[in-house]
Parts: C-alpha cells; structure tokens; sequence
C-alpha cells in the first residue's frame, strides 16, 4: 500500500463526526459502577470568538478527561456559557439589537470553535445562564436565601453618571473618576439594594481552607486575606458636644496597645456623624472635601502610593483611658463599609498615620519601644513593631503582647469597649440597576411589603419589549406592563423589583446544574448531584481566585445546611493555568492605547513604529486585543490542525506557569506528530511477518513511558512533561533495528495509546490503519510491567587517571571486585594500561572504574 499523508483538515473533521455518531461524550449514568470523576473548565463568557487562553484552559481539562475515562472512570465534563452581564448589553446597544439575539450568535459561534478542537464535552449537559430553564432555577436559590435570613435589602453607596442617569459598576469608572460612557464625573449615591449575608460564613469559609489540601497554596492565603479575619477591640470615644442621635464614637483596632498614643480620630467622609459633629466655622471645608472625595475611586483612596487627604470637623471626642481632648477628622482613606467607619490615629505606630499626622502637624507620641531601645528617640517613621510600653500609665513596662489583652479587659471593666473579631469581607451586594441579568423574584407590596414570587410563578422571565439606550437607569424599571402587578398574598397592586442579579451570582452553582442538566422540574436532585459532586478537577484562571471560588464555596455551605448536598465544599482538586503570552510591540514614548502596536504592523527583524518610525520596545504579555499581540486559534487549525495546537499548548510549559507563544514551538510539535504518523503508515506499509524475537531495551523504554506518563497525569498534571516521555518513546521506536519484532509492535500501539489524551484525532486515525475497529479512546489505559524496567545490563565508564577512555556493557549486579576485573580485562583499559602499573582502582557500582597508574 501507498503510504498516506498526515492531513489533519482531512482526518479532524472525520473523526469529530464520528465520535458524535457514536456519542462518546456522553456522561454515563450513576447505576454505573465504575468510580466517577467530575473534570470541569470554568465555563466562558460567549464574546463571540475563542482566544488562546481559552484553548489552554479546556484542553488541559479535556486530557485530564480522556486519561480519566481510560484509566475505568465514568467522567463527567460538561460545557456552558457565562452569558448574562453588561459586555452583552452594551453591544446590544452599540449594534441595535436584542442582548438575547447576541449572545446565543456568539454562543453558536464559540460551540462551533469548542468542537474544531475535539474536547470532549457531554454536549447534551450544555447550558446558558441566561436561558430560563436555567435562570429559573437561580431565582429558585435566590429564595432559599431569603428563606434562610441570608437575602436583605438595605441602603448603599453606588457610582452614580449624572448625565447618563444611571448607576454603573466599577469597572466602568476610569482612573480619573469618569463614566466609561457620558465621561462625566463619577458621584456617590446611595440607593436601596439587595445583598447576600456571605459574612455569617466568614469563618467557616476561612477555616475550611484547610480542608482543601490539593488547591495552590497562593489561591488559598488570597482567599484568606480576602476574609481578612482580625483579632482586637471595639473601644469607644465619647463625644464632646453629643448630637442628638449620637454621644460616642466606636473604632475597631487590632492595635489596642496603642490607645494611649491616640492624637486624633478620623471618619469616612460618608459617615452619618460627620454632618452632626462637624461647626460652622468647618462646614464649608467639610462639604467641599466630601464633594471631592465623592469622585475618587476606592482602590485610589485606599492606594499605599497615593498621598492621603482629609479635614479638620471643628469636632472633638474624649480618650477615655486618658480623659484627653482628640480631634476629629475626616479622610479619603478611611471606608464607611469597613469596620466602623472610624479609626483612630496613632501616628507613632501605624505608616498611614505617621503620614497623615506629618502632613497636617498633629501630634505624634510614641507608646510602644522596641526591647532594647533605653530612651525616646524623635521619630522617623512609624514603629509598628511589638515591644515595650512607655507613656501608658498602668501598662508601663508590660510587653505590648500582653498589654492588648489587659488593656481590653480594663476597657470592659469601665465599658469603653470589649473585644471583638472582625472581618475585611463585607456582605455581597448582588443586585444590579441592568436588564441582561437574572431578575429578582420580589415583589413590592403597600401593605405586605417585600413579597417572595411563588414558586409556580418561576421563572419570572425577562421582557423582550425593551428600550436599551444605557441611560435612565434600569430599562425595566421603564416598563410598567412588566413592573406593575398584584400582590401574591393580598391582591393589592404591587410592583416587581426591578434590579437584576450580580452574573456571579449564576457561576455560583453551574457547576451543580451540570449533574442533573435538563431536569424541568428541580434545580437538581440529590441522587445526582451527592453522585458527581464535588468537582475532582477544577481548571481555571487564577483571576477568579477570589470572587468566583469564594462566592461558590459560600453557596455551597448555605445548600448544605439547606439539607440539599451532603458536601460542603464543591471543588477538591483545583489547577490554575497559566496565561498565555505573544510577542508585544510596545512604544515607550506613546502613553495608553497608542502605546501599543499591533504585531501584524512589524517587522520583527527591526521593530519599529509605523507611524514615526521610532524604535520599538519587545517583550512577551498577556494576549489581548488592545496589544494586538493575539493569534486566533482558527488560523492555528487551518495551518496546522486542532491536534497540533493542543500539543504546543500542553507541551510549551507546566499547566500553572505562563506560555510564551512561539510559532517554532508550534512547529515542533508539527514535525513531531508527523513523525509518528511516519512511524506507524511505514509500519503498516510495511507488514511486517511480526517475530517473538526480544528486543529488552525497547520493552524498557515502553514500559518507562507508561510508568512515567500515568505519573504524570495523576496528581499535580505534568503534562509537558508527559509528552516529553511520548518523544522519547518515539525516538526509541525509531532507532529500534527490529522494526517487525512483538515488542516493536508493542511499542506502536503503546505510543498510541499514551497519546490519545493529548491527541485524539491522529490518535484514533491511525489506531484504525493498525486494522483495530473499536476507537482507540475507548481503549484501557496501560499499565506498565515493573520486571520490564528491571536493568540486566549497564554502561560502565572507564577512567583512566579520571579522564573517561571509554565504557563497556556489564552486568548490572555486579560488585566492585567484579567490576573492576570486567573494567581491567576490557579492551578499552588495556590499550592504556598496557606496560603501566596500576597504583589504585576504584570502583563506582553502577557508573564507573578509574584506575590510577603513574
């Protein structure tokens, strides 16, 4: 026969029609037997096109998947789509269209693209968050919430675009405090919205990260400093003046060490007090420094690097452990949403104090000295250090460490204050003023108040017959037919709430749908869903590392103690792939956008700007549009196949580090695939009469690969390292001098076998030419032989005076005597030797024999 050639255009699109045919994919059901396993890829957001970060992620997953289901697992690895949120509404206002019509174009783009790349998803598991069937359900759990205490509505500070009038998220204020759209100065405002009680899981959430022995160290100290659990003391400062509604001040510390050494006390300039406390001789400073703040973002606010900023109220309050007068001060880096909205000053012993107090002259009076300072010294900088207590009166001379807790229980004592855990997490604003999100099931009644939508009445879908403009607010809110309704309870007209969801809120348990996807009637069943739960596998980017793993955990915990799981934490095994980086082509003396220049404008033998003709910088970043450094995985299929693609991206670089992308590398991985498709068409063309003759060396090398491959694809995934062992399994097919013996065959299959995972079109392409009519992806994992590995023979190096003269094959039990006689009787010793004496020999087992001679 005439051998073929290898043509992944041909062979990909033959071998994804007939896995479809022979629905391969599909999840088998929990009767089944064999031990389970739940691979999952954060699912994406249906922009319209895959990107290289995208392959990565899912084609890590999907090997993990294939190595999973022939090694006798039953697997579960499902696909859906992220496809609520804003992107999708303001493309559809920028295209004129319905948000609706949008994302589902793009989602039957991206499915098309998912499947040119033979991942191996049960595609009749697939879901979008912004169908009904689906969202039905997440209002369903929205309830289960409001049931359990854990929904509430209250008053919070938003962005406010007082020329689009309308609220927008963060993401959406540039770094000078300016609407993404209108470019109008970003205002604070507070309206009424609806939030997730996730503190009352603060600790559980913190302390169950132990349970979670196989996620990287790095997600779990995020989340953990995300939860930001301290341990101090709520002290309070009477007022001087009282006001009406209050007489004192509550902080929180975690330096209670340092109440002595207190020179002001400073609030968030959105506190309630504030307008209260504040004189007439102060009030037009105080107003125009909030009305200034009002447009600073809080990441600015709180920034170390940015000076900070505040005024004088004309305001006072009293330290009660030292009955002395502490003004009161408002600043922009002190948050009403954290802590109390208050914190004391001490300049001597915090870095953001000493600074503030340096800037506005207020006093600095050191408390605490370090164990082997003998005298106050002027301050340089903050002492933040424990040490010894001076100027403190009753503590004088305590260890500071010991001071905190006395100084607290004197506090409790006189009910200045007492001590108290808190928490830098604060409770989860879910609701959202947009319409392409998941509606919330309320109603508003006069006389019931907030009224729950009834369970029979789910989904509450949202309306087709909407005006987006992106101004006024939320666009339902505009749509009385769908606003106005009865009361369920009493009949009375009422109104919908006409927020919508955080899209976090439907990537909170997708991962649950998944197990029981099509069910009509519940959100899953706990036959199920106890069944595949939790997810073995969970790949993703570590730029979900805390909002989506936490807020998953968090709903987790609640439907546990719901009694509708019987696990607690819903991912055990979690892989942070790295990003994928190109070539960028950047000019230093442009700033922003125009900074960057696409890499199609460049010659990369001299890289220049195009337009100037200045010098370019290069280096390698995170893909993206803006850097128009991306390469399209379409072009990438159509040059070199899906099977290639897969390989540069599993082979390049360990899963949790970055991948440089380099069209040579991807051309390695080219000449490697064909070079097993020579093997094998040469083999098959061949055919060959197959002899019993043994060939030990290439049974070693084929039974190492198996070994060090299963290694590989269990536990922490080397999977570039796995695909070195498949080429080096290939290059000893291909030095092999008995190309028609049983263990050459062996081998053939065996690299076949070991690179389905990894490669499954030309894998399953040519298993089939070997004359096998079961697909290769159905096969059992191999398992390898240990006595194959076992070394009869071994290569020992002659020295002579320590320079290497040669080696010679001997037996691997050998011992020095024996050694060392093999050693001097060789050929290769005795062309040196000859004539000399021998002064010394000495033996290495297993490397080497040098003899020493004058």
């Amino acid at each position: 026969m005439e051998t073929s050639k290898y043509n992944p255009q041909t062979i990909e699109p033959k071998w994804q029609q007939i896995w479809k045919e022979q629905q391969l994919d599909q999840t088998p059901e929990p009767s089944d037997d064999r031990p389970k396993f739940y691979a999952l890829s954060m699912f994406p957001y249906p922009s319209g096109s895959l990107h290289m970060g995208h392959v990565r992620n899912y084609t890590i997953t999907d090997a993990i998947a294939r190595f999973k289901r022939m090694s006798g697992y039953r697997v579960l690895h499902p696909m859906g789509w992220d496809a609520f949120g804003l992107p999708a509404e303001n493309a559809a206002i920028d295209r004129n269209t319905h948000p609706a019509t949008w994302t589902f174009q793009n989602i039957e783009q991206m499915r098309s693209q998912l499947k040119q790349i033979g991942l191996s998803y049960d595609w009749d598991r697939e879901l979008a968050t912004c169908a009904p069937d689906y969202y039905h359900w997440t209002q369903w759990l929205f309830l289960e919430f409001l049931g359990a205490g854990l929904a509430y509505q209250k008053e919070a500070t938003v962005n406010w675009d007082p020329i689009d009038q309308t609220v927008l998220a963060n993401e959406q204020v540039d770094s000078d405090g300016r609407s993404w759209r209108s470019g109008a100065k970003v205002e604070k405002r507070k309206l009424r919205q609806w939030f997730f009680k996730i503190t009352d899981y603060a600790d559980r959430l913190l302390q169950d990260l132990d349970q979670l022995p196989h996620w990287p160290e790095r997600v779990k100290t995020m989340q953990a400093n995300w939860i930001g659990k301290s341990i101090g003391a709520e002290l309070t400062f009477p007022i001087v003046q009282p006001s009406e509604t209050a007489a004192k001040i509550t902080v929180f510390t975690t330096r209670p060490d340092t109440i002595y050494g207190v020179s002001y006390v400073v609030l968030a300039p959105e506190h309630p007090l504030v307008k209260e406390i504040t004189t007439a001789e102060q009030k037009d400073q105080v107003e125009a420094f909030i009305t200034a703040v009002a447009s600073i973002s809080e990441i600015d606010r709180t920034a170390e690097d940015k000076p900070k900023q505040g005024v004088f109220t004309g305001g006072y309050v009293i330290n009660p452990f030292t009955n002395q007068e502490v003004p009161i001060w408002i600043a922009d880096y002190v948050l009403l949403e954290y802590g109390t909205g208050a914190v004391m000053g001490v300049p001597a012993h915090d870095v953001r104090d000493f600074a503030f107090a340096k800037q506005y002259g207020l006093p600095i009076q050191q408390v605490i000295i370090s164990n082997s300072q003998t005298e106050v010294k002027e301050l340089k900088s903050a002492y933040t250090e424990t040490g010894i207590m001076i100027q403190s009166d009753r503590f004088n001379g305590l260890d500071s460490v010991t001071a905190k807790t006395k100084i607290i229980e004197y506090a409790e004592a006189n009910n200045w204050g007492k001590a108290r855990i808190q928490y830098r997490l604060r409770d989860w604003l879910i609701s959202r003023q947009r319409y392409w999100g998941c509606p919330i099931p309320i109603i508003h009644c006069p006389d019931c108040g907030i009224v729950p939508v009834p369970d029979q009445d789910l989904p509450v879908e949202l309306p087709e017959n909407v005006e987006l403009t992106g101004r006024g607010g939320s666009p339902l809110a505009q749509l009385s037919s769908w606003v106005n309704v009865k009361c369920p309870k009493c009949g009375t007209h009422a109104k919908r709430e006409t927020d919508t969801m955080d899209t976090f809120i439907d990537s909170s348990w997708y991962y649950l749908r998944f197990t029981d996807a099509k069910n009509p009637k519940e959100a899953f069943t706990k036959a199920k869903v106890n069944d595949w739960m939790s997810v073995d596998q969970y790949v993703g980017g570590v730029e979900h590392a805390i909002l989506h793993l936490l807020y998953s955990r968090f709903f987790t915990k609640v439907l546990s103690d719901r009694h509708l799981l019987n696990f607690n934490e819903p991912f055990q095994r979690l892989l942070t792939q790295g990003m994928v980086q190109g070539l960028t082509y950047s000019n230093p003396k442009k700033e922003g956008k125009d900074k960057w220049i696409s890499s199609t404008l460049v010659n990369p033998a001299d890289p220049r700007d195009p337009e100037t003709g200045e010098p370019l910088e290069v280096g390698y970043a995170t893909m993206s549009k803006s850097k128009g450094n991306g390469v399209s995985p379409q072009q990438v299929i159509e040059k070199y196949g899906a099977d290639v693609m897969r390989m540069f991206v599993l082979f390049k670089a360990p899963p949790e580090k970055d991948l440089e992308w380099d069209e040579a590398d991807v051309e390695g991985q080219w000449r490697f695939l064909n070079r097993i498709w020579r093997l094998v068409t040469e083999f098959v063309e061949a055919q060959p009469k197959i002899t019993d003759i043994p060939d030990k060396n290439l049974k070693r090398a084929i039974h190492t690969a198996i070994k060090e491959i299963t290694e590989d694809l269990t536990g922490d995934y080397q999977l570039n390292t796995a695909i070195s062992e498949l080429m080096k399994l290939s290059n000893a097919l291909q030095d092999s001098s008995d190309k028609a013996s049983f263990t050459f065959k062996e081998g053939i299959e065996t690299l076949l076998i070991l690179l389905a995972p990894f490669a499954p079109h030309i894998a399953c392409e040519l298993w089939s030419m070997l004359g096998y009519q079961n697909t290769i992806l159905t096969h059992k994992w191999l398992v390898h032989d240990p006595n194959a590995l076992i070394v009869d023979e071994i290569t020992l190096v002659i020295q002579i005076n320590g320079k290497v003269r040669g080696s010679i094959q001997v037996p691997s039990g050998a011992d020095k005597t024996a050694l060392e006689e093999y050693a001097r009787n060789s050929e290769v010793a005795q062309k040196y030797l000859e004539g000399k004496e021998i002064k010394k020999a000495i033996a290495v087992p297993g490397k080497l024999v040098n003899f020493v001679i004058l």
